[in-house]
């Protein structure tokens, strides 16, 4: 029996076609938002500083208020936000079946998760990098003297590969023991099982707080890997990714620009044309992104600009005092840097 050789070609490019990865399809999350009536946002299950809920079931941190902010400027009011507590092996899986429109959940921006997860980084809140804390009882000094140290961490983030490649480069043997959940790696770490507990440094101080004694633990100086924090949304919705992204960059703007959270009333008067257009008072730049044009004046009215946030949640108004170092604007020293509202 003979074979149709066209046939077989021709079948052969539909299977091809068949298995390569589609273009993501358009999707109207706002819309969807809007129908609802909240914002569903996924956050950790419970970070001091960046996203815990008190004793009333409130959240709060900086996470939080990406997600707050973000309710505000599409409805004027900050409760409508959904929180979502999420494990770090949850947090991608929820966020690309739909559970959550957003994931504002302290997680670090790297090309994997930028492009075969199909999901799309809105921006930087958050310039960190991944530290040791120790018991302050074994005298140790610097993550140099931790050659053969048995080390706590949670598992699905970027902080195992950082360890394996940085204990690897220095050829130091170490063991590692993994989490599931935040809760879990820090009893382990106070419990002593480990010599030392890693992740971003901003999260060791946040941690070191759930102690029984803060006092007893320091954070070791160095600084091993690149961890930039921020929201990420899903790929296939491109209005959704930029409401997301220029809220972030609003808020950095608004600091820059001198835009509090107290003098949105009286910055609509000034001069300068970038406060004008950020406040709605000239142009259109709210309804290119589906809202009107005061959404930028409800967002800070309803958790400040980037550095009140900032002071608010980790920095010198809160019990974490993280220095704001390269989170500092660009144009104080810092790497913090918006494009333009125009």
């Amino acid at each position: 029996m003979s074979i149709d050789t066209k046939w077989i070609a021709g079948a052969a490019l539909l299977i091809c076609a068949l298995l390569l990865p589609t273009a993501p399809t358009s999707a109207a999350t706002l819309d969807d938002v809007k129908a609802k009536g909240f914002v569903a946002c996924g956050v950790n299950h419970g970070l001091p500083g960046f996203s815990s809920n008190d004793e009333k079931g409130n959240w709060r941190g900086f996470d939080a208020d990406i997600c707050r902010g973000l309710a505000a400027a599409i409805f004027g009011d900050v409760k409508k936000v959904k929180f979502v507590p999420l494990t770090a092996t949850e947090r991608f899986t929820a966020l690309q079946s739909g559970e959550v429109d957003i994931l504002s959940r302290n997680t670090t921006w790297t090309m994997t998760r930028d492009t075969a997860l199909g999901l799309h980084f809105a921006g930087v809140t958050y310039y960190d990098g991944q530290g040791f804390m120790v018991h302050k009882k074994l005298g140790i000094e610097s993550v140099l003297e931790l050659s053969g140290a048995t080390i706590c961490t949670q598992s699905g983030t970027t902080t195992e590969m950082n360890v394996d490649d940085f204990f690897g480069a220095k050829k130091m043997p170490f063991k590692l023991v993994t989490f599931d959940k935040t809760e879990e790696t820090v009893q382990a770490y106070e419990a002593g099982q480990c010599d030392a507990f890693t992740s971003d440094a901003s999260q060791l101080y946040s941690f070191r707080l759930k102690l029984a004694k803060p006092e007893d633990h320091i954070v070791l100086p160095e600084i091993i890997s690149k961890e930039p924090l921020g929201p990420v949304v899903r790929q296939g919705d491109d209005q959704w990714f930029n409401l997301v992204k220029w809220t972030v960059f609003a808020l950095i703007d608004a600091e820059e620009l001198g835009v509090t959270s107290t003098n949105t009333g009286e910055m609509r008067s000034s001069t300068n044309p970038a406060v004008k257009r950020l406040l709605g008072v000239q142009g259109d730049l709210g309804r290119k992104l589906g809202l009107d044009n005061d959404w930028a004046v409800r967002l800070i009215q309803a958790v400040g600009n980037y550095g009140e946030i900032f002071d608010r949640n980790v920095g010198k108004g809160s019990q974490l005092n993280i220095a704001r170092g390269i989170n500092k604007l660009w144009s104080n020293g810092g790497i913090l840097y918006a494009p333009p509202l125009r």
